[in-house]
C-alpha cells in the first residue's frame, strides 16, 4: 500500500536532518549517526543510532522510526492485534520463524558495525528473534535494510498507507536549538 521505497540511504545527518528529527520526536535526538531512510517527502523517517548513547546508556534500538505519521499508523496496527497475530505465526510457520531469526542476526550485525556494548550483547529489538514486541522497530529495520531482510517488517510496510505523499509531517522551519552537542556533530 505504501509508496515508501525501502532501501539503504545511510548518510550522515545534516543539521537540518537533526532539526527535523528533533521536531518529529519533540525532543533532542540522541546518538544519531545516519539517516537510514527518507520519507517520500524528503525528511528522515528512520535514523540509525549508536548502541551506547552519548550519556553512556546502552541502546539496543539501532534503527529508530521518527516520522510521527508513520509511528501513528504503526501504532494503529499494533492496537489492532497485528503483533499477537505475527507472534502466533512465528510458532506455526517455520519459514517465517527462520526469516525472523535471520532478521535478528542482521540487526545485531548492523548494530555491531557501530560498536559492541556488552550489556545488550545478543539483544536486538522488536522482540526478535522469538516474538513480535514492536512493529515500529521492525518497520524501521525494513526501511533501512531494504526488502527481504526482515519479513515481518516488510509485511508491516505493506499494511500501511503512504505517510509521506501529502507532504512533510512537521514544519522544519520551526526555531529549534540543537544544543552545543548537536551542532554539526553526529553522535
Amino acid at each position: 500500500m505504501t509508496a515508501a521505497v525501502p532501501g539503504p540511504t545511510a548518510i550522515p545527518p545534516t543539521p537540518g536532518d537533526l532539526r527535523a528529527v528533533q521536531v518529529q520526536l519533540g525532543r533532542l535526538p540522541r546518538g544519531v549517526v545516519e539517516v537510514a531512510h527518507r520519507c517520500d517527502c524528503g525528511l528522515p523517517d528512520v535514523v540509525r543510532t549508536l548502541p551506547r548513547l552519548p550519556d553512556g546508556t546502552p541502546f539496543p534500538t539501532s534503527f529508530y522510526l521518527t516520522c510521527p505519521r508513520a509511528s501513528s499508523a504503526v501504532g494503529t496496527l499494533e492496537a489492532g492485534g497485528l503483533m499477537r497475530e505475527m507472534t502466533r505465526r512465528l510458532r506455526e510457520e517455520p519459514e517465517l520463524a527462520a526469516g525472523h531469526r535471520a532478521a535478528h542476526e542482521d540487526y545485531l550485525r548492523r548494530r555491531a558495525e557501530l560498536g559492541e556494548v556488552a550489556e545488550i550483547a545478543g539483544v536486538s529489538a522488536g522482540g526478535m528473534p522469538d516474538r513480535v514486541k514492536c512493529l515500529h522497530v521492525l518497520l524501521a529495520h525494513a526501511l533501512a535494510a531494504g526488502p527481504g531482510v526482515t519479513p515481518l517488517g516488510d509485511e508491516t510496510l505493506a499494511a500501511l498507507e503512504p505517510w509521506g505523499t501529502s507532504g512533510p509531517c512537521v514544519d522544519v522551519d520551526v526555531e529549534v536549538d540543537l544544543g552545543p552537542d548537536l551542532d554539526g556533530v553526529t553522535a
